[in-house]
């Protein structure tokens, strides 16, 4: 027990310092930004005094083809003169020939002020920022913010982590493939009633609470946005992968336009942790998922706990319940390598299972991931192979975060 304890202190000191090196990471990132475009600014400068001096030298270059062209006129009147036909017809070569050497001088001096004219007018117009992206909308100017900001508030209380994870996971799970109405985060319909007085939801006002200043220093981020991205922000923050991030996601103003539009979600579309591998199944592949996801999902209990105001169950799933890591599936795993190391716990609560050290938990849909036989293997993977788990946990929880957001509203991807 005590080298368990031991090896929660070290994984939570590995997640503290990796805090505090990822804000200061970002703002290097932003000194960066900020250089280069004091760069572009710098070309597109020295494109403009370059197009001065060729426009300069292009008035020169007029003025010596005048020059030589009216010599070479008084040459051909000349030689017109004094030397009869033959005369005239040499001056006629001569004239023409400095007349072509002179078109085909000015023709490069005008070729070379037009490319760089144009390199101009482009430099001008990427330090202007007048550019317009083709295609999807760029990733916004608050993104990288309201992450800052979303991983203070982690850093001021690692609790608030997983709440984020799970505001973000059941704004999301709501979706029905094929579904009316489909669910999912856009809209933020957890703002309002009934997915706001949902019992799977207890305890969720208060990660939306934590948000409330975020939303009000960045008016332009969505509530929909904001709830999914603080998760995706919150994972990579506790030592998790990078979660691929889309915004564009729009909301709903009241309870009276989620009713008017018909789109509020009715209770049951979130996973019942009392059930078993049937019911996980029916859940997920509502939303489009395969067993492998669904493992990979669910290694997001390795994160937070349980608490009987809200769910009836009570307490952690690892040992290091604030850092993202692959133990929830290590400690499963424990199951498959000496049958016994989970037990059902005695007490006045939901079933739910407990360790030998009597401090961690697991819910019969965690139990449920061992005792199938397709689950199973997945279960014993990732207990191997964190990266793969890694891997394998960005793609599922990315995709959970767009279910139901039309794809045309999705700018670029963060």
């Amino acid at each position: 027990m005590q080298s368990s304890r031991i090896a929660s202190v070290l994984a939570r000191a590995s997640s503290r310092a990796a805090a505090v090196a990822r804000p200061a990471a970002r703002r290097n990132l932003s000194s960066a930004a900020d250089a280069a475009k004091g760069k572009v600014k710098e070309a597109a400068k020295t494109a403009e005094a370059a197009a001065e001096a060729a426009k300069g030298k292009a008035k020169e270059a007029a003025k010596t083809v005048e020059g030589a062209a009216s010599s070479a006129a008084g040459a051909a009147k000349s030689a017109a003169g004094g030397g009869g036909g033959g005369g005239g017809g040499g001056g006629g070569v001569i004239l023409f020939g400095l007349l072509a050497g002179a078109g085909g001088y000015y023709a490069y001096t005008q070729g070379m002020l037009d490319s760089v004219l144009g390199k101009s007018d482009k430099a001008a117009e990427a330090s202007s920022g007048d550019a317009k992206p083709a295609g999807k909308a760029p990733v916004p100017a608050y993104a990288a913010k309201v992450a800052t900001a979303v991983e203070s508030l982690i850093d001021d209380d690692d609790n608030r982590g997983p709440l984020l994870v799970r505001l973000a996971w059941h704004s999301s799970g709501t979706y029905a493939k094929g579904g009316s109405p489909a669910g999912g985060s856009d809209g933020a319909r957890m703002r309002f009633s009934p997915e706001a007085k949902d019992g799977a939801n207890a305890g969720l006002e208060k990660a939306r609470a934590l948000l409330e200043p975020i939303k009000k220093a960045h008016p332009d981020i969505s509530y929909a946005d904001l709830y999914t991205y603080a998760g995706a922000v919150a994972i990579e923050h506790m030592g998790g992968p990078h979660i691929p991030f889309r915004f564009g996601r729009s909301d709903f103003r009241s309870e009276a336009e989620i009713a008017s539009a018909k789109a509020a979600v009715a209770s049951g579309r979130l996973p019942d942790a009392a059930q078993g591998a049937s019911h996980i199944r029916d859940v997920f592949y509502r939303m489009g998922f395969n067993d492998q996801e669904i493992v990979a999902l669910s290694g997001a209990h390795t994160l937070g706990r349980c608490h009987t105001d809200r769910s009836g169950f009570e307490g952690p799933w690892s040992f290091a319940p604030t850092t993202m890591s692959n133990q929830y599936f290590d400690l499963l795993n424990k199951e498959i390598e000496k049958p016994g190391y989970w037990t059902v716990r005695k007490w006045d609560g939901p079933k739910q299972y407990k360790d030998p050290t009597g401090e961690l938990m697991m819910l019969p849909t965690d139990m449920a991931l061992i005792e199938d036989d397709k689950f199973r293997p997945y279960v014993q993977l990732y207990a191997k192979d964190e990266a793969a788990f890694f891997k394998d946990f960005a793609a599922a929880f990315a995709t959970l975060l767009h279910l139901g957001v039309d794809e045309a509203k999705l700018g670029e991807t963060a």
